[in-house]
């Protein structure tokens, strides 16, 4: 089983950066497929940002050209940057694996004022 444990969120005002992090737990880490997911109030979770096995990254439309995924298999860890953030980026930010995620871990609050 995967557990993650994510970072970095916080308050920000329109238009300002914040960097998240996620330690994931497992010897097999750097075969995995990765993901960001968010999930704003009264919501379904989301997929954001993915990253392959081999550094290969697809985003949601949403995020597109403002956020950046990426990894470092060594430590075993996933960032994403998330730049221009707009208010309706607000929410609980989760990684976790790409296909069939389980083992949510607890997320990171992210909130963008106007």
């Amino acid at each position: 089983q995967v557990h993650m444990v994510e970072s970095g969120g916080g308050s920000v005002q329109a238009g300002e950066s914040l960097t998240l992090s996620c330690a994931a737990s497992e010897s097999f880490f750097q075969l995995r497929s990765m993901g960001w997911y968010r999930q704003a109030p009264g919501k379904q979770r989301e997929l954001v940002a993915t990253i392959s096995s081999t550094g290969a990254t697809n985003y949601a439309d949403s995020v597109k050209g403002r956020f950046a995924i990426s990894r470092d298999n060594a430590k075993n860890m996933v960032y994403l940057q998330m730049n221009s953030l707009k208010p309706e980026d607000t929410a609980v930010y989760f990684c976790n694996v790409r296909y069939n995620p389980t083992n949510w871990g607890q997320g990171t609050q992210v909130t963008v004022s106007s």
